[in-house]
């Protein structure tokens, strides 16, 4: 029985096997919480990564992005002081677990870089909610973190991911 049992559930996760693998194509926009807030007005970013699907329910992949935090513009009496862009390369890896067809709960955990001068990048993680509007359309609404040094960079994001099949 055991046997059987096994061989049925291992059958059931192999046909969706590849099923969500693609190509992953994604932009977000959100803005910046907490110790950020001061510095920043808004922040952008994209991302690029691969997920294969291991069953119907379950993707693992990879990504490399790039965020960017624009500055706030702080006029002072006579002269207006720009503050350095915050930027960062990510370099994660990727869970999905779909709930529905259309629901996604997941995570994206690895290393931030820090690309401007005096960021040494952190840890860098991203619990995300989304919604697959078409085949190959997904909306989805993410939180950020990166443990710097002293601080927390987190910020709140919208974002859109394209998967384009080969």
């Amino acid at each position: 029985m055991k046997k059987v049992l096994t061989t049925f559930v291992f059958a059931l996760l192999s046909l969706g096997l590849f099923a969500q693998q693609g190509m992953k194509l994604g932009i977000h926009g959100g803005l910046p919480l907490d110790e950020f807030q001061d510095q920043l007005s808004l922040v952008a970013g994209v991302d690029l990564g691969y997920r294969w699907g291991l069953s119907e329910i379950v993707d693992l992949g990879v990504m490399v992005g790039f965020v960017n935090g624009f500055p706030e513009k702080y006029d002072r009496d006579i002269f207006a002081e720009d503050l350095p862009n915050i930027q960062f390369i990510p370099l994660v890896a990727s869970v999905r677990i779909w709930t529905s067809n259309s629901f996604s709960l997941g995570a994206d955990v690895g290393q931030a870089i820090g690309i401007n001068d005096g960021n040494d990048g952190g840890l860098y993680y991203r619990p995300t909610i989304g919604y697959l509007m078409g085949a190959q359309t997904e909306v989805n609404l993410s939180y950020t973190g990166i443990k710097l040094d002293d601080v927390t960079w987190t910020t709140l994001t919208l974002g859109v991911v394209y998967t384009f099949d080969f």
